[in-house]
C-alpha cells in the first residue's frame, strides 16, 4: 500500500452522531484523519462543551455528561443547569455521569453549566433541534495527578496495556482493504517502565505496504511486517499508528492479529461500501453510523488478553467478478476449435469455413471496438487502473485466440497485433 493512500482515506471529519457511548469518547466528534497526516487521539478537554446532534435521543432531548479528566472518570450525582431562554432547568447526573433534559422547547437557545470543585464548566450556546437530540460533555480538570517523575528518572520493570482509546479502522478498496491500528499504549505507573518482554508483533499473513503513520511515537519502528515499539515507555500514553493492505480478491478479508499486551476494549470502525459487513466472535455490539454523507459500521467488544488473536472478517468488499473472463476464454477456445475444424475440411467445406471466418471477423471487430472504448474511458477517468488492467488483459487474450482462429485459414491478410491496435 502506497503511504499516500492514507490521504485518500475518506474518514475525514467523521462526526459520530450516533456511535455507541463506549466509542463516543474515542472519536468524540473530532476529525479522525487529516488528509496527509495521522489519526488524532482527542483530548476530552478539547471536546468539552461542544454540542453534537444525535439521532439516538428523543426529539428535543439534551444529554450532558460530566467527567473529570478522562472518559473513564464519570462524575455522578453532580447538579447540572440548563439555561433555556429566561428559565433554568436543573438535573443531577446518574452513575454514568449523564444528566438528561427532555422535551426542551425547539428553537430555544440553551447553554449547559456545572461547577466541579470550584471550577465552572460551561457549554457553547446552541439551539434546541426539533428532530433528534443533543449530546455534550463538560470536562473538569483532574487535579489528583502530580508530576509523573523527575527528569531522567530510571525506568523500572512494569507492564503496559493497549488502552480503551485504541481502535481498528478498516477501509474497503477494490479487491482489498486498508487496515489501520490506532494504538494508545498506556503506562499507568508514575515512572518509565520496561516490559518483561519486548513490545513486538507481526502483522497478519498477506499484509502488504505496511507503514508507520505520521503522528506515531518515534519509538515505533517497522522491519518488514514486524512492528517494534522501543522501551522504556514513559508514564501516560505512547501512540502507535500502523497501516497496511490486505488482498480481498473474492470480496472477503480476514484479519487475525496477536498483540503483546492486553487490549482493554475492542473498538472497530469499518467504512460501509455497498454490502460491506463485519463479523467477529469478539464483537458484542455494532451499529451503522451516517456521517459526512457516508455510512460507517461502529462495533465494540470486551478485552482481549495479550497473546490471544483478535479476529475480524470483513465481507462484501468490492471486487471484479472473474466469471466473465472464464466464460470469454471458454467461448474463445470453442471458436478456436471450430476454426481449426473448419479450416481442415477441404474444398467441399469452403462455404462453411467462409461463414465461420465472417463470424470470427465480426467478433474481432467487436473486441477491437471494446478495446478502443476501454482506452477512451481510461483517458477520461471513467475507469480505475485496477479494473482497466483486468479488462484489457481479458480483451487482449480473447483477441489473440480469435486472431489465431483466423490465421489457420488460408484466406485473408495477415492479422494485426491487437496489443499494437490498443496502444
Amino acid at each position: 500500500m502506497n503511504p499516500h493512500r492514507v490521504g485518500l482515506f475518506v474518514l475525514c471529519a467523521l462526526t459520530v452522531a450516533s456511535v455507541p457511548d463506549q466509542l463516543t469518547g474515542r472519536l468524540g466528534g473530532e476529525t479522525i484523519l487529516h488528509a496527509q497526516g495521522g489519526f488524532q487521539m482527542p483530548d476530552p478537554k478539547q471536546m468539552s462543551g461542544i454540542p453534537r446532534p444525535v439521532t439516538d435521543l428523543p426529539d428535543r432531548a439534551i444529554s450532558v455528561r460530566v467527567i473529570r479528566g478522562s472518559l473513564s472518570n464519570n462524575i455522578a450525582n453532580q447538579p447540572v443547569e440548563l439555561r433555556v431562554g429566561s428559565k433554568t432547568l436543573t438535573a443531577k447526573t446518574d452513575e454514568s455521569g449523564r444528566a438528561q433534559f427532555n422535551e426542551v422547547t425547539a428553537g430555544e437557545m440553551v447553554r449547559a453549566t456545572t461547577t466541579v470543585d470550584g471550577e465552572r464548566l460551561e457549554s457553547q450556546e446552541f439551539p434546541v433541534p426539533a428532530n433528534g437530540g443533543i449530546r455534550l460533555m463538560l470536562v473538569a480538570t483532574d487535579t489528583s495527578k502530580g508530576p509523573a517523575t523527575e527528569p531522567g528518572a530510571p525506568p523500572v520493570t512494569g507492564i503496559v496495556v493497549i488502552g480503551n482509546q485504541s481502535r481498528v479502522v478498516v477501509q474497503p478498496a477494490e479487491e482489498a482493504v486498508d487496515v489501520y491500528y490506532l494504538l494508545d499504549i498506556e503506562n499507568s505507573a508514575r515512572t518509565p517502565v520496561n516490559t518483561p518482554k519486548s513490545f513486538v508483533f507481526n502483522l497478519p499473513k498477506g499484509a502488504t505496504g505496511a507503514t508507520i503513520m505520521e503522528g506515531s511515537s518515534p519509538q515505533a519502528a517497522l522491519a518488514g511486517n514486524q512492528v517494534l515499539v522501543k522501551e522504556p515507555f514513559a508514564p501516560g500514553a505512547t501512540f502507535v499508528q500502523v497501516a497496511y493492505e490486505l488482498a480481498a480478491g473474492d470480496g472477503t478479508a480476514a484479519v487475525t492479529q496477536v498483540f503483546p499486551a492486553n487490549f482493554e476494549q475492542l473498538s472497530v470502525i469499518v467504512k460501509k461500501v455497498g454490502d460491506t459487513g463485519i463479523s467477529s466472535p469478539q464483537i458484542a455490539t455494532e451499529r451503522e453510523v451516517p456521517a459526512e454523507g457516508e455510512t460507517y459500521i461502529a462495533a465494540s467488544g470486551g478485552a482481549i488478553a495479550a497473546g490471544q488473536p483478535l479476529q475480524l472478517a470483513v465481507t462484501g468488499i468490492p471486487h471484479h467478478n472473474s466469471a466473465p473472463r472464464w466464460v470469454a476464454l471458454v467461448l474463445a477456445g470453442g471458436i478456436l476449435l471450430i476454426g481449426v475444424w473448419a479450416s481442415g475440411r477441404g474444398a467441399d467445406t469452403r462455404s462453411a469455413a467462409a461463414t465461420e471466418r465472417k463470424r470470427l471477423t465480426a467478433k474481432r471487430d467487436k473486441l477491437l471496438n471494446d478495446l478502443v472504448r476501454l482506452e477512451h474511458d481510461r483517458r477520461h477517468g471513467r475507469v480505475d487502473d485496477r479494473r482497466y488492467t483486468a479488462r484489457r488483459e481479458e480483451l487482449i487474450g480473447t483477441l489473440e485466440l480469435v486472431y489465431g482462429s483466423l490465421d489457420v485459414s488460408s484466406d485473408g491478410p495477415e492479422p494485426l497485433d491487437p496489443a499494437g491496435l490498443a496502444a
